[in-house]
């Protein structure tokens, strides 16, 4: 990793303060503000989290041209992976989307029959995809990352499923700012309608990062694990991911 990057040695106030977003980011560690002039590693051995987990997301969500390789993947402790990403979930569910919901729908009683429809069309719609998204992942791709660190098998490596149906997020988000840029009239509404800008603008910003999580972090770990089963099916001895029983036990994420 380089230098530039964040550590643990660093307060943690500093890193906040180069990238505020983290702000957002930190209750799904169960992180609260307070944390004074302690290190990330203060901090994380204060809370019982993986200093170098964390770090991995705080680099993720700040510096575009991070991307940890192969070695730096089995130097981790994933131990919060699934549950960090659950708490990322309920997050957009349960607080951001239904926070532009509000203003949404208050736009859409000013926008006219027409454009008001589309408008609460077009976001129901795109509710429940990211729904569905999520749904399928929580069923399917973390319950099966948890049998790989089990060392139960599976006949159809799921990474390629899940590749195959990791739809963007974005782009939808970006489809309903359009929307609102071209056909919203915000003469009366210039406040809010700015606001909701901002805050679809805030999401997509989020669902990016979080997109880069589950494709540059969990898919490459999930390659590794199931390499590893085959190796270990094939009597392979070289395979450096770390055994089920050497795996710390998960810590739910409120």
């Amino acid at each position: 990793m380089k230098n530039s990057f964040f550590t643990a040695r660093m307060k943690l106030s500093d890193v906040v303060a180069a990238n505020h977003t983290l702000i957002l980011v930190l209750p799904r560690f169960g992180i609260p503000l307070g944390f004074g002039e302690l290190s990330v590693q203060e901090v994380c051995s204060r809370y019982g989290l993986p200093v170098d987990f964390v770090l991995l997301v705080f680099n993720v969500y700040t510096f575009d041209d991070y991307l940890p390789d192969e070695d730096d993947l089995q130097r981790t402790d994933f131990s919060l992976l699934v549950p960090y990403l659950k708490a990322s979930h309920r997050y957009y569910l349960d607080e951001r989307l239904p926070h532009i919901e509000r203003h949404l729908v208050h736009v859409a009683g000013h926008a006219g029959d027409r454009y008001g429809s589309i408008l609460k069309s077009f976001f129901e719609d795109y509710r429940e995809e990211v729904r569905s998204h999520f749904g399928s992942e929580e069923c399917e791709v973390f319950p099966y990352l948890e049998h790989l660190l089990a060392g139960e098998s599976e006949e159809r490596p799921l990474s390629e499923h899940f590749t195959e149906n990791h739809s963007d997020l974005v782009d939808k988000l970006s489809d309903l700012t359009q929307i609102l840029y071209k056909y919203i009239p915000g003469e009366q509404l210039t406040e809010e309608l700015n606001e909701l800008v901002f805050a679809i603008m805030q999401l997509s910003a989020d669902l990016q990062k979080h997109a880069l999580m589950e494709e540059k972090i969990l898919l490459p770990y999930i390659y590794q694990l199931e390499r590893c089963d085959c190796r270990e099916q094939g009597n392979d001895p070289d395979c450096a991911t770390p055994r089920p029983d050497t795996v710390p036990e998960k810590r739910r994420l409120g």
